[in-house]
């Protein structure tokens, strides 16, 4: 009896573990886990719990829809977590007993919370909420929301350069503050009243500040231009929350600073330090600041690589454990103090989430062939899987075998290659081959079970998938990074290019039946390609950039300049040389155009003027357009017709 391959539904049906946090001894995980439900097209997050030592999981969390962002007290008597529960419009502060019963609400904050760590003491918990600077008062807060909810006026009103991100506004006059709250929930604090301090506006997370272990001070991350922007300089701020002064820990710095995190004696604070002005995507590396002398040195950084926020140190001060990119992987590594570079705590797959504790890691990581498993490494036990959340799905759906490979690319350089087969692949068959591209372009494709774009998914439709790391990806040094600097499009193509020929050498491929699919940064990659060469029989355009002059529509368009080398309207020719829209007259494949209304990213604008390009063209075109959708693909019935009947095969048969 043939087995069934992976479906899409089966995509939907996988649970998805994550923000783990370990129990003070390092006995328990306990983590958010998010399933959903196809017909009611949403899903819904729990807390669970699960023993370091084995053992089955158990639920924590029953009447939430979105409990997340567990948090477990330093003492080990509460679990603190964000919730959306009865009738609330913003998400909540709760904590519970790690040993069940009901969950107790600490705010009723108006403008929300999140980014949520505890004090020393386990009775205080500082917290994020974006709020007006000026507002007096939680009624005045509260007032602001519900009127700007029930306005009939929706217009945005902005005189500054940064007022979208993603797919919201960043025009309201709201900032993210930090806040303090009891765990009774009597007393909340606004640390940054009447002062001019703000954390980034760009996604404001708990790996932003840190709280001293004396419980005495706040270190956080500012960026200190009047005009806030996405690729400022950030500085390190500290708050003597006795006194209520505040200190710019890394005043006269060149560099830009963020992400602190305090030793477990007090001693140092660590954070990760970039060269911005050498380039806009310089590696990230850790610094340590010496809180007695006031002094910071950068770890020797002879290691080609960049590490990821957040920090973590472990018990006695002289390690930090951090993730990090590494030749198309990102793992865990553990940074002793007094050597040249760190060694690999956990490696393979990608990591998602982790945390230390109790002597213990515990983290999220998938592969290409693995959906997300949580695991726990101790010195004297090793790594080890502790969930079992996915065996049940996965058991009977056979999944491709995934080979990577290293091909000679453009000026005959190492690239790196994933391949995809589907589960019933034979050599001897001639198979129709899909380039998967990545966005970025300085990112990755790495050894991970991607829900939005899953290989897996895609070769259990037939396809042999390729996913080149071409020149500019990230995780192969820094060099390979900055390669493609001010001259887009021509590497990337040469090495897809490459992987094409590599594998029709293979035998396997029909020349006939070659396809490339990408979005964001891959979508600009096959809207290139589309100008460049015929011998592909069909593309799939997600979300791509079609024209650079019109991405200044984008909620970054300052990035723009700093990749492309120079300001459209200074070296008109030299954007036109990287731009598809130069070379749209040589377009003629057919292609599948997707987008969502609410990208801000790369403007919905974007697919549609390639869309009607190449209908004007006459070229083969369909358009598949989301109203409720941003830059990805975020629900399940929207992701079901993605995979289905915005196949790359519509126009590959």
């Amino acid at each position: 009896m043939p087995k069934r391959l992976l479906q899409v539904e089966d995509l939907w049906r996988i649970a998805r573990p994550a923000q783990p946090t370990l129990s003070p001894d390092g006995s328990q995980v306990c983590l958010s886990v998010t399933t959903f439900d196809m017909e009611e097209n949403k899903g819904a997050s729990k807390l669970w719990l699960l023993s370091t030592f084995g053992g089955e999981p158990r639920a924590l969390t029953q009447a939430g829809e979105k409990d997340a962002s567990p948090q477990w007290s330093p003492d080990g008597r509460h679990i603190a977590f964000v919730a959306k529960r009865a009738g609330d419009e913003e998400p909540q502060l709760w904590v519970i007993a790690p040993d069940g019963g009901e969950a107790r609400r600490v705010t009723r904050m108006p403008t929300g919370v999140a980014g949520i760590k505890w004090f020393p003491d386990s009775r205080r918990i500082a917290f994020i909420s974006w709020v007006w600077p000026e507002a007096r008062g939680w009624q005045d807060l509260t007032d602001r929301m519900r009127e700007a909810k029930d306005s009939k006026v929706k217009a945005h009103v902005v005189e500054h350069a940064t007022y979208r991100y993603w797919d919201h506004w960043l025009s309201d006059g709201r900032v993210p503050r930090l806040f303090i709250a009891d765990i009774t929930g009597e007393r909340i604090t606004d640390l940054f009243a009447g002062t001019p301090y703000e954390l980034p506006c760009a996604d404001p997370e708990g790996h932003h500040y840190d709280i001293s272990p004396d419980g005495r001070e706040i270190a956080f991350t500012f960026d200190p231009a009047p005009e806030k922007r996405f690729d400022h300089e950030y500085q390190l701020v500290a708050l003597d929350l006795k006194d209520r002064k505040f200190r710019v820990l890394t005043r006269g710095s060149k560099l830009s600073n963020e992400s602190p995190a305090y030793s477990p004696d007090g001693r140092c604070l660590a954070f990760l330090t970039r060269n911005l002005r050498r380039s806009a995507v310089a590696e990230s590396r850790i610094a340590i600041l010496d809180r007695k002398r006031g002094t910071a040195r950068a770890l020797p950084w002879t290691w080609d690589r960049s590490a990821d926020a957040p920090l973590a140190w472990e018990a006695g001060s002289r390690s930090l454990v951090f993730a990090a990119e590494s030749d198309a992987r990102r793992s865990l590594f553990r940074w002793d103090l007094e050597d040249r570079k760190p060694q690999v705590a956990a490696l393979g797959g990608t990591v998602t989430e982790f945390c230390v504790g109790g002597g213990a890691v515990a983290f999220v990581r998938s592969t290409m062939s693995t959906p997300p498993e949580v695991f726990c490494v101790t010195p004297s036990r090793g790594e080890r899987r502790i969930d079992r959340f996915n065996d049940a799905t996965m058991a009977g759906i056979p999944l491709g075998e995934v080979r990577e490979y290293e091909i000679r690319g453009w000026n005959g350089e190492k690239v790196q290659m994933w391949v995809t087969f589907p589960p019933d692949f034979d050599p001897k068959r001639r198979w129709p081959l899909l380039h998967n591209i990545h966005g970025g372009p300085h990112s990755m494709w790495g050894d991970n079970f991607h829900f939005r774009w899953n290989n897996q998914a895609l070769a259990a439709q037939g396809y042999v998938v390729a996913c080149v790391n071409y020149h500019g990806s990230s995780s192969f040094g820094q060099r390979f990074i900055e390669s493609i600097d001010c001259d887009w499009g021509r590497r990337e193509f040469a090495d897809v290019e490459a992987g094409t020929d590599f594998l029709l050498k293979k035998g396997w491929i029909d020349p006939k039946r070659l396809l490339a699919a990408g979005g964001s940064y891959g979508g600009y990659m096959v809207a290139w390609m589309n100008g460049h060469t015929d011998r592909y029989k069909a593309y799939v355009c997600h979300a791509g950039c079609f024209d650079w002059v019109s991405m200044f529509a984008g909620d970054v368009w300052y990035w723009l300049p700093k990749e492309l080398g120079a300001w459209y309207w200074d070296d008109p020719k030299r954007v036109a040389s990287q731009n598809p829209l130069a070379f749209v007259k040589r377009m003629k494949t057919p292609t599948l155009v997707i987008h969502g209304r609410e990208d801000f990213r790369v403007p919905d604008g974007q697919g549609l003027a390639y869309y009607n390009t190449l209908k004007a063209k006459g070229v083969p075109a369909r358009l598949v357009f989301f109203p409720d959708e941003n830059h990805w693909i975020l629900k399940p019935q929207n992701s079901r017709l993605w995979y289905g009947s915005s196949s790359p095969g519509w126009a590959a048969s």
